[in-house]
Parts: C-alpha cells; sequence; structure tokens
C-alpha cells in the first residue's frame, strides 16, 4: 500500500499512573495499543515504534500483524527511526499518530488522508471553545484570546518524504510533527477532529475512554452449523482447500460444510437468517457454486452495515479425511476471503469417536462462531 501509520508508543506515561506505561495497561479487555492498532487496520502498513524494553512484548501481542520500531531518546528521535525504517518501501502519504489516542475514529482518519490529495501536510484538531486564562501561583493573571486557537489531535499526516526530510533536518524537541514539518516551511491545512479522539493522559482518563467504547462498540456473536452427505467421487473442497479423498461431499453447491457454517455464522450476527435466505437451493443459478460467492456476500454485507469480522472458529466434525494438515491451508484461504490476517481466523477438526453419521464415515458436520464488531 502507499499509505504508512507510525503509531508512536515508546513512552513510558507516568501521569497516568499505574506500574505499566499507560499504552500497556488494560482498556475494555485490550491494552489501549492494541485499541489504536485496530483502528487502522486495512488503511495501509502500520509501523508502531516502542520502547526497547517493550519489544518482547509488542511481539507477544502483535503476532506479526504490524511492523515493530524500536523508540530514540525522544519523541521526535521515534517518529525519525519509523521514518528511516519506511524508506524505499513506496510509501506515499505517512500518518503519524500518538499510540495513547486509542479512539480515532475513520472520519478522522479519512479526513487526513484526503486532505493530502491536495496538501503535503494535515491535521486533524478541534478550535477551541472554552475561556483561557493566564496564571500563577494558584491565582488568574489575565486572559487569552481564543480566536484561532485550536486543539491539535493526531494522526496528523504528510506526504512521506517532505516530513523524512524536515525530520533529518529538525534540530530535535518538537511537541508535535506538525511543529517539524512547519520548521521546514511546509503548510500544514486542519481537518475536522472529535471530542472523541482523546488523549490518555491521566488516571480518570481511562474511565472516560471506558464510557465511551461501551457507548460506541457493538459486538455481535454468531454461530453456523452446516451438514453434508458423502456420495461416491474423488475430493472435498473444505474452507476453500480441495483435499483428496474417496469420496465427495453432495450439495447443491459445491458443497464447502465449513465455509457454509462460517457464512451462516456471519449472518446470524447480523440477524440476516441463513444461505438459504440469500441464495436458495431452488434456484438453478447456484448449482455447483462456490461457496467463496457465499462467504463475501455475509461479508460484504457486514462491512456495509459498519462491522468488521473480529475473529471466526471453524470446527470440521469428521472421521475422515485428514484436516490437521491442511488446517493452516484453510484459515489462510479464509482470510484471504474475508480480507484478515490469518491469525484471527481458526479451522480446526475433531471426530465425533465413530458415533453417529459422522462416526459412521457417512458425511461431515462444521460448526462455526464469528464475532463483529462496529467501533
Amino acid at each position: 500500500m502507499s499509505n504508512a501509520i507510525i503509531i508512536v508508543a515508546a513512552g513510558r506515561g507516568t501521569r497516568a499512573g499505574g506500574e505499566t506505561p499507560k499504552q500497556w495497561q488494560s482498556l475494555a479487555g485490550q491494552p489501549v495499543l492494541a485499541h489504536t492498532v485496530a483502528a487502522f487496520k486495512g488503511i495501509g502498513r502500520i509501523v508502531v515504534v516502542l520502547h526497547p524494553e517493550d519489544m518482547t512484548r509488542g511481539i507477544a501481542q502483535f503476532q506479526g500483524e504490524v511492523a515493530l520500531c524500536a523508540g530514540g531518546a525522544s519523541r521526535d528521535a521515534s517518529v525519525r527511526n519509523a521514518l528511516e525504517m519506511l524508506e524505499g518501501s513506496g510509501v506515499e502519504k505517512v500518518l503519524i499518530h500518538d499510540g495513547a489516542r486509542p479512539l480515532v475514529s475513520r472520519a478522522v482518519i479519512d479526513g487526513v488522508l484526503d486532505a493530502l490529495d491536495s496538501a503535503q501536510t494535515a491535521a486533524p484538531a478541534l478550535p477551541v471553545s472554552d475561556a483561557l486564562w493566564t496564571g500563577e501561583n494558584g491565582q488568574v493573571t489575565g486572559t487569552q484570546d481564543r480566536n484561532g486557537l485550536y486543539r491539535a489531535q493526531t494522526p496528523q499526516g504528510f506526504d512521506f518524504n517532505a516530513i523524512l526530510n524536515a525530520h533529518r533536518a529538525h534540530p530535535g524537541g518538537s511537541a508535535d510533527d506538525v511543529e517539524v514539518a512547519r520548521a521546514a516551511g511546509l503548510s500544514v491545512a486542519i481537518t475536522r477532529g472529535s471530542e472523541d479522539n482523546l488523549k490518555i493522559t491521566y488516571p480518570e482518563d481511562f474511565a472516560r475512554a471506558e464510557r465511551l467504547l461501551g457507548d460506541k462498540m457493538d459486538i455481535r456473536l454468531g454461530h453456523g452449523y452446516d451438514v453434508h452427505a458423502f456420495e461416491p467421487g474423488d475430493h472435498v473442497t473444505l474452507c476453500g482447500v480441495t483435499v483428496a479423498h474417496d469420496k465427495k461431499l453432495k450439495g447443491h453447491s459445491d458443497a464447502d460444510v465449513g465455509m457454509h457454517a462460517l457464512t451462516d455464522a456471519i449472518y446470524g450476527a447480523l440477524a440476516e437468517g441463513d444461505i438459504g435466505r440469500h441464495f436458495p437451493p431452488s434456484d438453478p443459478q447456484w448449482k455447483g457454486a462456490a461457496s467463496e460467492i457465499f462467504l463475501d456476500h455475509a461479508v460484504k454485507l457486514a462491512e456495509a452495515r459498519g462491522f468488521r469480522l473480529g475473529n471466526a472458529d471453524v470446527t470440521l466434525i469428521c472421521e475422515q479425511p485428514k484436516i490437521g494438515p491442511h488446517a493452516i491451508e484453510m484459515a489462510q484461504a479464509l482470510a484471504r476471503i474475508i480480507g484478515i490476517e490469518p491469525g484471527r481466523i481458526s479451522v480446526k477438526a475433531t471426530t465425533s469417536e465413530r458415533l453417529g453419521f459422522t462416526g459412521r464415515e457417512e458425511g461431515i458436520a462444521a460448526i462455526a462462531t464469528a464475532t463483529l464488531i462496529k467501533e
């Protein structure tokens, strides 16, 4: 992708309290940083900048889903390390975001990206609406005109080469990357920020973020179950993978029992019935159809309603053929169709201990669970 996202999370965050740096503290059951990374999935290559002491934790948390970069002695040094790592990778637009802003919305992100079509630099902000005072020793000493003042947010977006050269020329000590850009003579377009795009700084910010996540997130769980009988043949298609076998599965389509169960799980989470509602077996156009068509339709229906697939788990129930040697390939095939990383798809198998129709090798059953998330 020509977009890249640098998420800066190398600080220690002492003002937030706790023994653990704020980006690793729990928010709605996940580290703050995990929420931040999730907000940018599918937009471009993600580079997370971590304190050298946190690299092992980052590897365990993200399992290769993002690139990791060791931070420097200051924020701008950390950003420069990531920019240097991305040089030569074909990146045209780069977003630089604070790891402690886990509630950034897609609207804010898209606003910055769209602005970069005509500007070298763009950043979200909110106009200051409160009265401003100056003060000293706990006393008000004066007032400050708020006209023309903005509260800066991230992600701040840049033409990649322009911000890389700006950082190389900057002496260091900047408050943010907009300051670096302006020091290099770049103009900065202001895009619309959001009150929900808070930066977790103090202990009380966690409670506010929890409330916002609770209001914002819609999590759906769906289950799917399917069965297909065997008939004479020389292979079966399971979760998009062809497996040699002395029988095949009988069905109106390609009878991919695993993919059918997963498709029904997604439909179920959306309260949209099952495959039969959307692709009636009475319709001859679906005879022999690839089940990938059904799964793709369910995924696109979820996306149209603002959901993404959080994870999916498929269990195939049969005595034969053996699924284990093909399970990883099956998970990769499903991930490709759905458009997510394979680490969010599980495919596994079990037998029924020679009991029932699967135990008698009369067919294969599948159970699937899918989690849909709207943020």
